[in-house]
């Protein structure tokens, strides 16, 4: 029954009486089961269960902290070495390769595609050998922590529905965010801070993607799931301070007297966006005394600075939002994403990308030893990836390279969380432009992140409009290879 229907049909007599022997029954056992259920809504309880039943096994993450690189950094420069592309420099990739597969506008007008190694050296490390670009020096120290994934491929082509794609699992917008999918299926075990946690990290290129805050919104899941962005400067979230001269016992008040309006409206028309309006002020009053907190931090030493760089003490670097990340989730936070922009290289990509991994490249690698050594790693889940990969043909001329979109592979890596460090995983052609062994798509990559958090992806499902959803839509296997 639609809420318009039921309102009109609470003012028929009959069906008031007819509500009330099982509404007010209802609710009387319900109190007597349960006496706290009715208690002021200002609780100490510090979990927030998610679906009766999860996680549906045993999980080997608590949570994620999802590095997510948007612009497309070049695989060929960073994680997938490819030595004979040094012969091959300058020369017309094959049409064979090509195989006529779909390019962007930028580059489908050229009439020469010359392939571009590198300029870049890589070299094996860690005790797997792991070849790691000389551009990722912080990354090349904690690579038997970490397994590279070579053959992810997607089905966009272009930045806003590829990523849209990896934040949701369908490249049209308006489905939930994969961090809104954790928030709904497994809850939080931190009622003091949000399930799902944005931090965007400062952009320095000049051509960087937008990102849209639907990236991290909860479509047709109940509102409450949806990302928190927190913010760089000023307070970390907006009006979360109390009005001039109001003092916390009159807002708790105040707080207590709108849950009640609210609920009775609830009860009336059914709306549950109506209960999801009670959780987000209770979350906001909790937040006032959690987010300050948590934002602080003076009381870190200087130990922490010297692994992660000085650049964590400036508020909205990369640094900075990965140290934030490991106090996140030291608080139990569920999911936490991290964006950082400016990977869209299509000119003169030997300068620009050195900066970009210079931005990122200790915090990253700090956030996963920092991890490691406070015993976290192991239940912590680390993403880092952006929505697609880059040609290995130039895009322009060759001394001023760029490199085009390229969805058929590129490399992702995960590290902790249940998966196997010091590994790589799939393999791409010498030219890296096709995939050749163990492909790896978007719907089996959400697939084997939810199954580390216990979460078998083909039952975590939410009805609208008539029908099951899910984040892997009808798709996705688990790669069962890379799991301990």
């Amino acid at each position: 029954m639609d809420p318009v229907t039921q309102s009109k049909l609470i003012e028929n007599r009959r069906q008031f009486f007819g509500r009330s022997t099982t509404g007010i029954g209802s609710l009387a056992l319900a109190s007597l089961l349960n006496p706290g259920l009715f208690a002021a809504t200002g609780n100490n309880d510090k979990s927030q269960n998610g679906l009766a039943g999860s996680p549906h096994f045993a999980p080997r993450a608590k949570r994620v902290i999802y590095l997510l690189q948007s612009g497309a950094p070049s695989q060929m420069e960073l994680l997938d070495y490819k030595p004979t592309l040094k012969d091959r420099h300058g020369q017309e990739l094959p049409e064979t390769i090509r195989q006529g597969q779909r390019l962007t506008g930028m580059t489908s007008g050229q009439k020469s595609f010359p392939i571009v190694n590198p300029p870049f050296k890589f070299q094996q490390h860690g005790e797997s050998g792991t070849w790691i670009s000389d551009l990722l020096p912080h990354t090349a120290k904690v690579v038997d922590d970490i397994c590279v994934i070579k053959s992810m491929h997607t089905e966009a082509i272009n930045h806003d529905p590829a990523i849209t794609f990896f934040q949701s699992g369908h490249q049209q917008p308006g489905r939930p965010s994969i961090g809104s999918w954790f928030s709904y299926g497994l809850g939080s075990e931190n009622a003091d801070l949000p399930a799902f946690v944005v931090l965007l990290s400062k952009n320095t290129f000049y051509q960087a993607q937008p990102i849209y805050s639907r990236l991290w919104g909860s479509g047709f899941l109940p509102s409450n799931h949806q990302g928190v962005k927190f913010r760089s400067q000023g307070d970390p979230v907006l009006y979360l301070k109390d009005p001039t001269g109001t003092d916390r016992a009159s807002r708790r008040q105040m707080l207590d007297s709108l849950a009640q309006m609210n609920q009775i409206r609830a009860t009336e028309i059914g709306d549950p966006e109506i209960q999801t309006r009670i959780k987000a002020y209770e979350m906001a009053y909790r937040m006032q005394m959690s987010v300050p907190e948590l934002a602080d931090v003076s009381d870190e030493p200087q130990s922490t600075f010297d692994l992660y760089g000085e650049d964590a003490r400036t508020p909205g670097s990369h640094a900075a939002n990965c140290l934030l990340a490991r106090r996140l989730a030291e608080r139990d936070v569920r999911f936490i994403q991290i964006f950082h922009r400016g990977w869209d290289h299509h000119s003169s990509l030997a300068k620009h990308i050195p900066v970009l991994c210079k931005e990122t490249d200790q915090g990253t690698a700090a956030l996963i030893t920092d991890l490691k050594q406070r015993g976290m790693l192991d239940d912590t889940l680390v993403i880092w990836g952006g929505e697609f990969g880059r040609t290995v043909y130039s895009q322009g001329g060759i001394g001023n390279y760029g490199r085009d979109h390229h969805p058929r592979c590129f490399s992702v890596f995960f590290a902790g969380g249940g998966v196997q460090g010091g590994i790589s995983y799939g393999k791409t052609d010498e030219f890296c432009y096709n995939i050749v062994e163990n492909p790896v798509h978007v719907h089996d990559f959400h697939a084997t992140i939810l199954h580390a958090m216990g979460v078998d992806h083909e039952r975590l499902t939410y009805r609208f409009q008539g029908r099951d959803f899910r984040l892997t839509d009808v798709h996705g296997k688990v790669v069962k290879d890379i799991l301990i």
